[in-house]
């Protein structure tokens, strides 16, 4: 006996397939969306931890930029400290300079040398005065430049012939001479002296 099947199954089968289909295609795009919003939640996340970070990052940044110009107001106001005392400390040494320059004076003035007058221009000392001759000029020199450690770049200015009137019977030659030497602070005395070599002394023109 012969069984035929009259019923529409081709098209029975064509609508499963296309609602087997249909269903897995909805399942996919439900799983889509759930791995999309997986996937957002977990950069909305991150981008948020992100923030929290640069957010941390740019107070700490504000709180050093804060320290370092406090650094910046102390360091100068220690630099002005310094200074300050540098200039306190400097104004004392000063004030005993006078009375290193007078005894280094008594001690390297040769014989036959007078001063007649004397001033001083920060560390410079103008000194004039009268010789008994030339050679005393250049010894004196030689004194100031080399003999003394309070004094320092003795130069001659200006030396001129002159006479000086003893007695009606008296009158002797002179050397009318202008001296410039440096006076050193107690710092710079103290200080170990560079060997340099021996200067010689300044030849000295006379004029009529």
């Amino acid at each position: 006996m012969i069984l035929i099947n009259l019923l529409p199954h081709r098209e029975a089968a064509r609508k499963r397939r296309r609602e087997n289909f249909y269903a897995a295609l909805g399942a996919s795009a439900l799983v889509g969306l759930l791995l999309a919003g997986i996937a957002y939640v977990w950069f909305e996340m991150q981008i948020s931890a992100q923030t929290s970070r640069n957010q941390y990052l740019q107070s700490a940044i504000t709180k050093l930029d804060a320290e370092i110009r406090e650094i910046s107001t102390l360091q100068a106001e220690i630099a002005a400290l310094r200074a300050r005392q540098q200039a306190v400390e400097d104004l004392q040494a000063d004030r005993n300079m006078p009375v290193y320059l007078l005894n280094e004076l008594v001690k390297q003035m040769p014989d036959g040398v007078y001063l007649t007058n004397m001033k001083q221009e920060n560390q410079i000392v103008t000194m004039r005065g009268m010789a008994q001759s030339n050679e005393r000029v250049s010894e004196l020199l030689r004194n100031l430049g080399n003999n003394s450690p309070w004094l320092d770049k003795a130069d001659l200015i200006e030396i001129t012939a002159a006479t000086v009137t003893l007695s009606p019977r008296d009158v002797r030659r002179v050397a009318n001479f202008t001296v410039r030497v440096a006076l050193k602070r107690p710092t710079d005395v103290n200080k170990p002296a560079a060997a340099a070599p021996g200067a010689k002394p300044a030849a000295a023109a006379v004029k009529g």
